[in-house]
């Protein structure tokens, strides 16, 4: 992708985190919590928490919401002031709609 593609860069960035968080496994409130130092893990990787696989529905879900987000967004944005605001969240989820839609062999290839 070339750099001077700011809104897709900025979308994509944004849904890989987003996935990354949906990847993240929920806390467990009741688990003992190690209260001091020398009981603490240690190493590396010993603090990693297992992550959990997402499926391609629950990707595509995750995309559409990034999506459906950026536009409603846009839409609150009808001061004249925030027009480049509001088009730059538009073109942001026009790139991961046309993820979305299979488009994006296409436009990764022409990149």
């Amino acid at each position: 992708m070339r750099a001077r593609d700011r809104a897709a860069m900025s979308a994509l960035r944004a849904t890989l985190a987003a996935l990354d968080n949906a990847e993240a496994v929920p806390v467990d409130e009741t688990a003992p919590r190690a209260a001091a130092l020398e009981a603490s893990p240690a190493g590396a990787g010993a603090t990693e928490a297992a992550r959990r696989e997402l499926s391609e529905e629950e990707m595509v879900d995750v995309v559409r919401a990034e999506a459906a987000e950026r536009l409603e967004a846009a839409a609150h944005l009808t001061a004249p002031a925030h027009a480049d605001r509001a088009e730059r969240l538009r073109a942001e989820a026009a790139v991961l709609l046309r993820f979305l839609d299979g488009d994006a062999e296409g436009t990764a290839r022409s990149a």
